[in-house]
This record gives structure tokens, sequence and C-alpha cells, in this order.
């Protein structure tokens, strides 16, 4: 279940269904909770309340008008829920790649805030620690090229073997108190230096 100490924002244009939609959140014990009634600005105005979570009621809107909410879920790295009374597959696909992490069809229903909270915020977080865990093996795997490539650059370089390679740069890193891709880095972007300061003086006579 989510944490009840969420900051809540919520994004409807008739008063009346937001102030149903407050009252549900409040009475499902979520305190934290403010509302917004204009989409004037609305990048600004969600960054400037750093909310926790956004929930989104449209009730009826047209393609338009979801078009341009997709545009700003797009930016907000927060869990996101939208009620529609209306939608095809076209816009619970084109939602789902805005990152709403629950598109909720059919309005709202004063007994289905909970429920709707905590798939959103699951969602959120279970699609944040899979895009986490991408990254760092897609950052691992540019290291290790990185690594490689200084390497095989020692190897040619000193005439030495890889072994002996790996061990000057762990060595460096150790001793320098840095990370052995950026030891890697420095050696790839010096001796791609002094490659072009030779061929530089080839050119010049």
């Amino acid at each position: 279940m989510a944490d009840k100490d969420l900051n809540i924002l919520v994004i409807d244009e008739d008063p009346g269904r937001a102030m149903l939609l407050e009252e549900a959140l409040v009475e499902a014990g979520y305190t934290h909770v403010v509302t917004i009634q204009s989409t004037t600005n609305l990048h600004q105005r969600i960054a400037a309340l750093a909310p926790d979570m956004v929930i989104v009621d449209l009730q009826n809107p047209d393609r338009d008008t979801l078009e341009g909410m997709f545009q700003v879920t797009k930016s907000v790295k927060k869990p996101i829920a939208m009620f529609v009374d209306q939608s095809d597959g076209e816009m619970i696909r084109r939602a789902v790649e805005a990152g709403v992490s629950a598109y909720v069809v059919d309005g709202l229903k004063r007994d289905r805030v909970q429920a709707v909270v905590d798939v959103a915020v699951n969602r959120f977080e279970t699609f944040q620690r899979l895009t986490d865990e991408r990254d760092a093996a897609r950052n691992a795997l540019a290291d290790r090229k990185t690594i490689d490539r200084a390497k095989g650059l020692l190897m040619d370089h000193r005439k030495i073997s890889e072994d002996d390679a790996y061990k000057l740069m762990r060595g460096a890193a150790m001793k320098q108190s840095r990370k052995l891709v950026e030891i890697a880095q420095s050696i790839i972007t010096a001796m791609e230096l002094d490659a072009q300061l030779m061929d530089g003086g080839r050119d010049a006579v």
C-alpha cells in the first residue's frame, strides 16, 4: 500500500470533481493533497509543487486535450494516475508511452481511489527499478569497452601483455584514488592527443 505521507497533486479543471477526488483521497488517509484547476503553465507549476504523485481527472477529454496532457506527463518522473470517462486502445498506448502509471477508463469512483494510487505507485517503482538496472548494465558495458580499449593501446605502445597493462591501470587507479574507467579514459585521451601531435608534425614537414 502506498505511503500515506505522499504529497499528491490533483489536476482537474472541474471544481466539483476536484473536490470529490480530494475528499476521496483524504478519506483514504492521504492528507497532503493540493489541487490545481488550471492547466496554464502546468510544467512550471508541477515543478514548483514537487509532488510525490500526480492524479489527473479529465472526465471526457478530446484527443487534443489528452495529447497535451501526455506531453506534460512525459516530463514528470513521478507516479501518475489518470482518470478518463472514455478512451480507446490508441490513447491507452499513448498514455503508457507518456509515463502514465495507471490509466483508468470509466471515470472516477471513490471506492477505487486507494487501489488506483497503489497501482500507480507500484508500477512506477517497478518501471524505475527496471530502468535503473538497464542503465547500470549499459554503463557497465560502456566502461568495459573503454577499459579494454585502453588496455589495447597500452599493450601496443609499451609492448606488454594484457595482464601487465591491466595491472598498470589498476595500480594507477589505486594510487590516484580514481575509478579504473577514469584512468582508462585518461590513457585513451593522452594516446589520441599524441597521435594527433605526431600527425600534425608530419604534415608540417
